[in-house]
Order: structure tokens, then sequence, then C-alpha cells
């Protein structure tokens, strides 16, 4: 018996730049680094693509390019409101079933980054 079927996982790590994110003062006037996982959930897929052709499957550039202007379109105040602004938008590509993000803030404290984690959708 040969399968024709899998589940697939688009899954985009760490993913560094910089974005103008946070309360604090000094956070307001200079961009900070963040790093971004995401990880899409595409559901049941061809084993091979159609005709082997970027056209039949969801472009991993624009899953980049995505994150990386949601992430720094304006400032934002919390890693909260950044991350749930990003799963909205990761959602709304076709095919996309569910999401899982993480944003992690580099440099807020000297001695440990933080993150959030957000999952969305189905997995």
């Amino acid at each position: 018996m040969s399968l024709t079927k899998g589940t697939q996982t688009l899954n985009l790590t760490g993913l560094r730049f910089d974005a103008s994110l946070g309360v604090l003062e000094h956070e307001k006037t200079a961009p900070q680094p963040i790093l971004v996982d995401a990880e899409l959930n595409m559901g049941s897929q061809p084993l091979l693509p159609k005709d082997d052709d970027l056209m039949h499957v969801l472009d991993y550039r624009r899953v980049r390019a995505i994150i990386i202007e949601e992430c720094t379109a304006q400032h934002i105040n919390l890693l909260e409101t950044m991350i749930g602004k990003l799963c909205n938008r990761l959602m709304d590509l076709p095919g996309v079933q569910g999401v899982r993000v993480r944003i992690a803030k580099l440099e807020i404290f000297d001695d440990c980054e933080v993150a959030i984690h957000m999952e969305t959708g189905q997995w």
C-alpha cells in the first residue's frame, strides 16, 4: 500500500530582528532584538506537491515577511498584543489550520530572556 498524504507542519525558528516593543521609556525610543519561532499546521497534505511547483504550497518566504512586517509595523506596548496580532495574520494564510508562535524579548533583563508562547487553531 502506497501512502499519498501526510500531516504537514511548517516551522520557522530563530528569526531574529529588532522591533519597537515595550512600556518602559527606553523601549519606546529604541527598537530591541526579539526572537520569533512560528509553527504552522498545514493539515493533511499530499506527500508530493502537485508538479513540484511553488504555486501548490505555502511559500515560507511569505511567512517570514509577514512575521517581520507584523512585528515592526508600529510600536506595540505589550508582548501579548504583538503575539496575538501575529497569530491572527498567520491564521489568515491559505491552508493554515493552526498556529504556534513564540516571541522572546532577548535583552529586557541581564540574566534571562522573556518569552510568550501562543497556540491557536487546530492541532
